[in-house]
């Protein structure tokens, strides 16, 4: 199962738990709207830009990594050798 079905199916629980909180109101009441329209505001954009964010594949060059030999040092700025590092 990838990330996007596992944020979608989380994302439609919490939609499930929220409609069913609201819906078991027992009594209409007009009142100002408060700090709970702002948080879950809040929550849902939230839950947008990180869903966005961990969909994008930047590391990636046109579906490869691009790679390349790194020189390594010791703590007394010795050579050591070449690791191979990707990003």
């Amino acid at each position: 199962m990838s990330i996007k079905i596992r944020i979608a199916a989380v994302a439609l629980a919490a939609l499930a738990v929220t409609g069913s909180i609201v819906s078991t109101t027992s009594q209409a009441e007009a009142k100002p709207l408060g700090w709970g329209v702002g948080v879950g505001l809040g929550i849902a954009t939230a839950a947008v830009v990180g869903s966005a964010i961990a969909a994008n594949n930047d590391p990636y060059y046109y579906g490869y990594h691009r790679c390349g030999w790194v020189a390594q040092y010791n703590a007394y700025g010795q050579f050591i050798g070449r690791v191979r590092s990707c990003y």
